[in-house]
Parts: C-alpha cells; sequence; structure tokens
C-alpha cells in the first residue's frame, strides 16, 4: 500500500524527534542526512512492496483457471507469491 510523500517525511520527522531526544544516542552525522536516509530506505521497502503486489496479482491472473479475488484460494495463491517476491528482496 502506498503512502504519501507527505506522510512519508512525517514519520521520518517524528523518528528524528525521538533520537534527538534520547540522551544516550550519539551521532556523527547531521540529524537532516539520517531523517533523509530514512526516508530514502522507507520510499525503497515500498516501491518492492509495490512490486510485489503487483508481481503477485499479475501471477494469479495467469493461471489457466481463473481465480476469483477474495476467494481463498486467491488469497493463498496472492500471498504465497507476494511473500517470494518479498523474499527475493531479502524482506
Amino acid at each position: 500500500m502506498r503512502i504519501s510523500r507527505e506522510k512519508v517525511n512525517h514519520i521520518s520527522k517524528i523518528i528524528i524527534d525521538k533520537l534527538e531526544n534520547m540522551e544516550d544516542f550519539d551521532y556523527k552525522a547531521e540529524l537532516n542526512e539520517v531523517r533523509l536516509e530514512i526516508t530514502h530506505v522507507m520510499n525503497e521497502y515500498l516501491k518492492i512492496e509495490d512490486q510485489a503486489d503487483e508481481n503477485a496479482r499479475k501471477v494469479c491472473a495467469s493461471y489457466s483457471r481463473k481465480l476469483r479475488e477474495g476467494t481463498d484460494e486467491w488469497d493463498i495463491l496472492y500471498n504465497k507469491h507476494y511473500e517470494e517476491h518479498l523474499s527475493k528482496h531479502g524482506l
């Protein structure tokens, strides 16, 4: 599920605010650089999830016997292919 750029930025800001308030947190880079890296990692993860969803839907649609989305069989096959795609990307 795709979330907006604003939401990703908001989440990364919350993480940085929490880290900044931790007394035992020692950082070597500027916090904005850390925030930008958090944003980048989140966007990459979301991109892989979107690809996994698209791939799983294509595979389910390619079966000779048409599967109806939402049925138990479709859900099982969708989750199988979705998880396979994620595992190929180390997730």
